[in-house]
């Protein structure tokens, strides 16, 4: 028996939950021409940096400029896994150079990889097999403050109360 990907729900401002739109969600990439066709429209600039990127509940892969928000990447939706991403494309073959799980607004745990990975094996891109720069996010059980763990320091950068050690980020509706 297989248990399924974890759902994950926004739990960032709600001002950019309200930017949200219909028509402004990332570019789906689910096969290697969505990709293709993806690419043709980025310029060399865009291309050095990283991307915003989403995985919906479908497992797609979508993306989206870095500046953009990944709840508007996602519509809005729950994600199996959120982030940041880079191409790089030596010799004409595009593959993934990094990827982190770094999004403030969905707060995934690293072990979302799969869901990634399965995402970016669709899309026919190379990738490193691991989120090659990991966040752990929680949130403060005393004042409710989303948290970044930075060298194990299970601490409030807040309120310095102790962190649980087991992801607790979705919202209390979940």
């Amino acid at each position: 028996m297989t248990s399924r990907p974890r759902r994950y729900s926004y739990v960032g401002p709600p001002e950019f939950l309200a930017t949200v739109r219909p028509g402004n969600a990332g570019r789906r990439i689910a096969s290697p021409a969505e990709f293709t066709s993806w690419l043709a429209t980025r310029d060399e600039d865009e291309l050095a940096e990283p991307f915003t990127f989403v995985v919906d509940l479908d497992g797609v892969l979508h993306l989206a400029p870095r500046r953009s928000e990944h709840v508007v990447c996602a519509g809005g939706e729950p994600v199996l896994s959120a982030g940041e991403i880079t191409f790089a494309g030596p010799g004409g073959r595009w593959a993934v150079t990094g990827v982190s799980n770094q999004s403030t607004g969905y707060c995934p745990d690293p072990d979302s990889w799969p869901a990634v990975g399965d995402a970016l094996e669709r899309a026919g891109l190379e990738h490193p097999g691991r989120f090659t720069d990991p966040m752990v996010f929680r949130r403060c059980p005393e004042c409710q403050e989303r948290n970044l763990v930075k060298e194990g320091h299970f601490f409030c950068a807040l309120c310095d109360a102790e962190l649980p050690r087991d992801w607790n980020m979705a919202p209390a509706n979940d």
